[in-house]
């Protein structure tokens, strides 16, 4: 589903460590001829449910935190390749030529998105009417991939079933466009297992 270009709407669930982001990324990399630009986001939603406002430094500086993820994952991918492929150099300049942006998702408010491969990380933490919005971004040619785990929600007024991404899956569920997967095995670390099986 993640590389069939006739879905042009994914949604990718599991637990923490299951690898989704790292996934959607590695399908948008390999894909990256088809598209104009590979645009990853995620909603701006602190752990502890305070503002960003309280923390130091300019917006940039409050943001990079939460941006920080995305990062971790495109350096996971690029530490992957041999020393001698080219593919890491490539990827530094998709970045340098905005042919990958990695941004809030705030800053998607009033633009079309046509010809992207779009991934929105934590899309759980989104509102129904939230996904609705971001879906109607899609201009011409433009996929979507939301992950999320419908069980790490740090939104307080949204739930496992009430958040965006359920909504969604359950919506969307039967159309020719979309396509649902589900991860199940862990890939972090046994640490991270316990955390999702016990805690």
């Amino acid at each position: 589903a993640l590389l069939d270009p006739e879905i042009k709407l994914v949604t990718l669930q599991g637990t923490a460590g299951t690898g989704k982001t790292l996934l959607a990324l590695a399908c948008a990399l390999e894909q990256r001829r088809f598209y104009r630009q590979i645009y990853v986001t995620r909603p701006v939603v602190p752990l502890s449910n305070k503002d960003i406002g309280y923390l130091p430094g300019d917006i940039q500086s409050k943001l990079d935190p939460y941006m920080q993820p995305l990062w971790d994952n495109l350096k996971l991918i690029k530490g992957q390749f041999e020393k001698h492929d080219s593919t890491p150099r490539r990827i530094d300049e998709m970045l340098e030529n905005e042919k990958i942006s990695i941004a809030p998702l705030a800053y998607i408010r009033g633009r079309s998105l046509s010809n992207i491969y779009f991934i929105v990380d934590e899309a759980q933490n989104l509102t129904p009417l939230e996904i609705k919005t971001v879906i109607s971004r899609a201009g011409e040619g433009t996929k979507i991939v939301f992950t999320g785990d419908i069980h790490q929600i740090d939104t307080p007024y949204l739930d496992s079933e009430s958040n965006g991404l359920s909504y969604l899956i359950d919506k969307a569920k039967g159309d020719p466009l979309f396509a649902h997967i589900t991860l199940e095995k862990g890939e972090r670390s046994p640490l991270a297992n316990l955390a999702n099986e016990r805690l």
